[in-house]
């Protein structure tokens, strides 16, 4: 495994480093739909160094160990960055609605003003509803089994080994869910009932295939998101009879495949995130060879 991660390590964190290297770059990029795009890929970044260090630790070096209070602040800022890239992609689905359903009006109705004020309400939020889960986790005894499932520590993983009810728990966590992602997927599904609304009242067939081309890097970077996270609930909750391996695979799938994939999707669909990727590799083939 030691390899195969680094590899996916190099690949998220090169990624997203470019895209947002690019988007800061580029001044025809300076629009909504990029600026979305930036936060996905910090939320990405998050992401991956929140993982990173317990991940190689135990891939590389064999180190299995993590203090307590180390395992509360890794799995606060898991289940942010989590919940804060749910929130940017219900942003970005609400930019292509406005794109598609009034072009004229784009520029005026997602100003940079709207766009820092999204943003700070997604972070917010994220901050906010996330802030309690670790001191109900303190509160809670443990002094029985203190092996994880995986290999970074996640709120059900955690509360599964407590020596005392953890209702309270399970229903504080059972909101923040809904709060976040389960309000955020229905918002993105109501998002593209209209975005369907409104192409197919578009007269031509070219301008329907236009209008929705537009929304596939996005409905890649929804589905990269949301079906490994539907994975991982579906197992936690009717998976007990399943190997360990089988859970440990999906929580790593969680976490690992959309700062990956997300930026390989983005390259693929913008052009100038393509350019800068071949710049930077020509440069460095001139810088060897010269």
């Amino acid at each position: 495994m030691a390899f195969p991660l680094g590899v996916i390590y190099v690949t998220a964190l090169l990624g997203n480093g470019i895209i947002i290297s690019t988007i800061k770059s580029e001044s025809s990029l300076h629009i909504p739909m990029y600026y979305f795009l930036c936060m996905l890929a910090f939320a990405d970044m998050g992401l991956t160094l929140c993982t990173l260090p317990s991940m190689l630790g135990i891939f590389w070096f064999n180190y299995k160990f993590i203090t307590f209070d180390g395992c509360l602040t890794q799995m606060y800022f898991i289940h942010t960055f989590s919940a804060i890239e749910s929130g940017v992609l219900v942003a970005m689905a609400i930019d292509r609605l406005i794109a598609i359903w009034s072009p004229l009006r784009y520029g005026t109705i997602l100003t940079n003003g709207v766009v820092c004020k999204i943003g700070i309400l997604i972070l917010s939020r994220a901050v906010c509803v996330v802030f309690p889960v670790p001191f109900l986790i303190k509160r809670l005894p443990f002094y029985r089994s203190n092996i994880l499932s995986h290999s970074f520590c996640l709120h059900q993983d955690v509360m599964r080994l407590a020596c005392a009810s953890t209702r309270v728990n399970s229903l504080y966590g059972l909101i923040a869910v809904i709060f976040t992602k389960g309000s955020d997927s229905l918002s993105i599904l109501f998002s593209y009932v209209f975005i369907l609304r409104t192409v197919m009242a578009i007269a031509s067939g070219e301008g329907r295939l236009k209008a929705l081309n537009t929304c596939v890097s996005h409905i890649c970077a929804v589905l990269i998101f949301y079906v490994p996270l539907i994975g991982v609930s579906v197992i936690h909750r009717f998976g007990k009879h399943l190997s360990p391996l089988t859970h440990a695979l999906m929580a790593n799938a969680y976490l690992l495949v959309p700062p990956v994939l997300n930026p390989i999707v983005y390259t693929v669909k913008t052009k100038e995130i393509r350019k800068k990727i071949i710049q930077i590799f020509v440069r460095t083939k001139i810088t060897s060879e010269g």
